[in-house]
């Protein structure tokens, strides 16, 4: 993953495991996921929410305090504060899992959000990546192993292909109310997802780095 990325994370499961965060990126913590701050290689860019997860408003500068009665939730605040930097991939943590269940279906939306506003963004969540497209293409490395699930964020998905898969598609649609694209497998060859008219959710055991 070569492009400037902005690093959220969120007050779901904690991520077990240690971001070297480059020059480049951005660091934002939505509300209860400053706990897990440390998980960077440097502090939080920014700390944005209501502070009900956290139970208390931090006192560094770079806080933003919002009410708890808002149309938007904190992860939402937060991926609009990156999207307004220039941000355009976004790799997510503590997004799912948690004491909120309704949090994680609202985080796998987030992901739809930020591609209807031009970005890429990848929920990792122990090892499953969450990724969302949008009439474009993901490709995988032919070292990717493991389950492949593709899954329609809209009512239908038109022109999907899935290539170099145990299972392929060839220009057909997925709907949001048949997971006909679940429990697929790489294959050991370099893999491509596309849709040409929608948005796919894809999840698949691996890292970030291994798709373009």
């Amino acid at each position: 993953m070569k492009k400037p990325i902005c690093y959220i994370i969120g007050a779901g499961d904690p991520y077990e495991g240690h971001i070297t965060v480059n020059e480049k990126d951005y660091v934002i913590c939505a509300d209860g996921g400053l706990r897990n701050k440390h998980i960077f290689s440097r502090s939080p860019d920014l700390i944005v929410g209501d502070f009900d997860s956290l139970g208390e408003i931090p006192e560094a500068e770079n806080t933003e305090v919002y009410p708890p009665e808002k149309d938007d939730t904190d992860m939402l605040i937060a991926i609009k504060k990156g999207l307004q930097r220039g941000y355009k991939t976004f790799v997510i943590l503590g997004a799912l899992g948690g004491e909120r269940a309704d949090h994680s279906i609202a985080n796998i939306q987030n992901l739809a959000y930020i591609c209807e506003n031009g970005g890429m963004g990848f929920i990792l969540h122990k090892d499953t990546v969450f990724a969302a497209i949008k009439d474009t293409e993901l490709k995988f490395s032919k070292s990717c192993k493991g389950y492949i699930s593709v899954f329609s964020l809209r009512d239908e998905s038109k022109g999907v292909y899935l290539k170099n898969l145990k299972y392929e598609l060839d220009g057909q649609s997925l709907f949001s109310s048949n997971p006909m694209g679940v429990s697929n497998e790489f294959i050991g060859e370099e893999a491509s997802i596309s849709v040409k008219d929608g948005i796919l959710l894809v999840t698949f055991n691996g890292s970030i780095e291994d798709v373009e």
